[in-house]
């Protein structure tokens, strides 16, 4: 299975508007973040794209990506789904609307601000084209099939929502969690590569702060733990000398390869 981080960052994105601070204004392309999204391409050759922000036809450009088979929604923040426009590239490629995965809160938020996306009633003009999906409601615990991907969603808290974590093999993407319960940590026990979410040193509401995302990943014990949802209190350089053997930032174009 081989992974991309198409974007690491947090909502601000990396550089944030108006800010002139060192990691801001870095040289370091790992420290330039857009928001977060990745992207898995199976053994089999499955293809399944993780949330669509508000950098998605950057993101895929920039990746040499031209087709999926299919998007995972973790949550309905609109860092998370406000680049669905730029499905329309693959849809009208295939010529058909592309199934999107996630839960009923999640589904409904974008049947509601995007329904020229979902309702199949609404028909583009002769001569134009516009973005199509298919909804597909999953429950968390209850594991579904896409091509050859078996794909285990897991929920987590984030602040007044609810975020589907995702195990795909041994490979598990978690972002925006507060924190894993006991059940969550160990449906995730066994994994090579795990990506999480870690926002600032000092805690937060909704979100792992750093700190504490060192202690759950070595509560999961994965091979590999990549950081994401990152802001800019860190460069990528300082961060990765900080952190302990096994853990390294995340960075956007980052392409992991995850043992089957």
């Amino acid at each position: 299975m081989i992974v991309t981080l198409l974007g690491t960052g947090t909502s601000f994105g990396v550089p944030q508007i108006g800010c002139t601070c060192a990691v801001c204004t870095s040289d370091d392309p790992r420290d330039r973040r857009s928001r977060c999204a990745a992207f898995v391409q199976t053994a089999g050759g499955t293809r399944l794209l993780i949330d669509t922000p508000p950098e998605l036809r950057l993101q895929l450009v920039a990746a040499g990506i031209g087709d999926a088979d299919a998007v995972l929604y973790t949550h309905e923040h609109a860092d998370h789904i406000h680049g669905i426009d730029d499905l329309r590239s693959l849809s009208v490629k295939n010529g058909r609307a592309l199934p999107l995965y996630g839960s009923r809160e999640t589904l409904d938020t974008i049947a509601t601000r995007f329904p020229y996306v979902v309702d199949p009633s609404m028909r583009p003009l002769a001569g134009t084209t516009k973005p199509e999906g298919t909804m597909h409601t999953v429950e968390a615990g209850t594991a579904f099939v896409v091509g050859d991907a078996n794909v285990l969603p897991l929920a987590v808290p984030h602040g007044r929502v609810s975020v589907l974590a995702f195990r795909i093999g041994r490979f598990a993407y978690v972002t925006d969690a507060k924190t894993l319960s006991d059940e969550v940590v160990d449906a995730l026990r066994g994994v090579d590569v795990l990506i999480l979410n870690a926002l600032f040193r000092n805690p937060h509401p909704t979100h792992l702060s750093i700190p504490e995302a060192v202690a759950m990943a070595q509560r999961i014990g994965a091979s590999r733990t990549f950081f994401t949802h990152l802001t800019h209190e860190n460069s990528h350089e300082a961060l990765a000398a900080s952190l302990p053997d096994g853990i390294a930032p995340g960075y956007d174009g980052l392409t992991i390869t995850v043992a089957d």
